[in-house]
């Protein structure tokens, strides 16, 4: 790839970008580039050694198949031709914007005119577990997946610290797999800031029936003699714990460039942080919800590849910005639930019947719709993500026969 010893070389017409992070966020803000019609150099700076890759693919396909292997975004020759330069397996060791330019761990140095952020998140640990006697795994990554699935065999009790999204297809694997599953989880339920609770309650009840067990209200403390120490000194025989906890994000470098990081790199939406030139996207910035009236990161696969989407054609003078409802969807089973939107504080609708398996549940303020979640139910989430923000009728919503297309009209 290129470099260069020296960003005083750098001329401002080259209009050089450097990308640190080459996971989905990344690599698609390089391709949006290219595709807006960025002529200047672009340099994509990964930690992992592997190609760009989208990581939901990681709890599912992955995890479920022994002979899948994670699909790159683009194949080495594919980066190639859009003229944009790898640097993988290293990391950003310091920036400095006086300098334009970022310094590897090996010392060379990229210089830059803009400097895109794209760090991602780290998953969250438990040190209580340092020194375990059992393994103890988290799923980041494609070596955390692959060594993952190598302890789901028959038989193998897999015990899931997090009932969160990922711990939970993670479970759904494990058990598919043959494994004894337990999850323990904190709080008194599954999911209580993400689903409704008619939604978090139908999922528990299929992970139940599939054969997994739950411990709520209590956590992982220590380990000793092949059993998981609880909070409340009650034991768990376990082959493997795996912590899905959340995750924290990565803002270092942010912080080095004196960033505003209260809860991530804060951006506006143009992905412009409060440093001339520096941008934000992906997992790692906090962006302004109107909804909540606050701060917030989104950890979807849609934000991650639509904000960074935006953000790039923003920088060659396209878009008007990225304000996008956030959109998420988790396979389980034989189970489809798509999240869209906000749901807290609304007055919620529910539409069909939860026992059939297929249904949703809406979110109304004032009449307008401010989020959905659909079971089973894709056609009626396709329609429902177009008439976020918009005023309909509650009888409408609560009818299941009523085709909700007329609604757009």
């Amino acid at each position: 790839m290129r470099t260069d010893s020296s960003a005083a070389d750098l001329h401002a017409d080259d209009d050089a970008i450097v990308i640190v992070g080459a996971g989905q966020a990344g690599a698609r803000a390089a391709e949006a580039l290219r595709a807006a019609g960025h002529k200047g150099r672009i340099a994509l700076v990964g930690e992992e050694a592997h190609l760009p890759y989208e990581r939901p693919q990681l709890s599912k396909e992955v995890l479920l198949d022994r002979a899948s292997l994670p699909a790159s975004i683009k194949e080495r020759t594919g980066w190639q031709g859009i003229d944009v330069d790898l640097d993988l397996g290293t990391h950003v060791a310091s920036c400095n914007l006086d300098r334009r330019a970022v310094e590897l761990a090996d010392g060379r140095r990229i210089a830059f005119n803009r400097l895109v952020l794209a760090t991602g998140v780290a998953a969250r640990e438990l040190p209580q577990l340092d020194g375990a006697d059992i393994p103890v795994r988290t799923l980041r990554t494609i070596e955390d997946a692959l060594s993952l699935r190598e302890s789901f065999r028959p038989g193998a009790r897999i015990v899931l610290i997090g009932g969160g999204v990922i711990g939970l297809e993670v479970a759904s694997a494990a058990i598919k797999s043959g494994c004894a599953v337990t999850v323990v989880e904190a709080a008194e339920g599954l999911l209580s800031r993400a689903l409704p609770r008619v939604v978090a309650d139908y999922l528990q009840k299929r992970h139940e029936d599939a054969g997994v067990q739950f411990r709520f209200g209590v956590s992982g403390r220590a380990t000793a003699d092949g059993h998981l120490i609880l909070s409340d000194g009650s034991r768990i025989p376990a082959d493997c714990i795996v912590v899905g906890i959340g995750a924290e994000p990565r803002v270092v470098l942010g912080r080095q460039l004196g960033l505003d990081c209260d809860g991530g790199i804060r951006v506006d939406a143009w992905g412009r942080s409060d440093a001339p030139g520096v941008y934000a996207i992906g997992d790692v910035a906090a962006q302004w919800s109107e909804h909540q009236q606050r701060w917030a990161r989104v950890e979807t696969w849609a934000n991650a590849q639509n904000q960074s989407i935006a953000v790039a054609r923003g920088m060659v003078g396209q878009g008007a910005g990225y304000g996008e409802a956030p959109w998420f969807w988790t396979d389980q089973y034989d189970i489809n639930i798509q999240v869209a939107g906000e749901l807290s504080g609304t007055d919620l609708v529910l539409r069909g019947d939860v026992r059939s398996g297929r249904f949703a549940a809406l979110g109304l303020q004032d009449g307008t719709l401010c989020g959905a979640v659909t079971v089973n139910n894709r056609k009626d989430m396709a329609v429902l993500r177009k008439l976020a923000t918009r005023p309909v009728n509650r009888a409408d919503l609560e009818n299941p026969s009523f085709d909700l297309r007329k609604a757009l009209v």
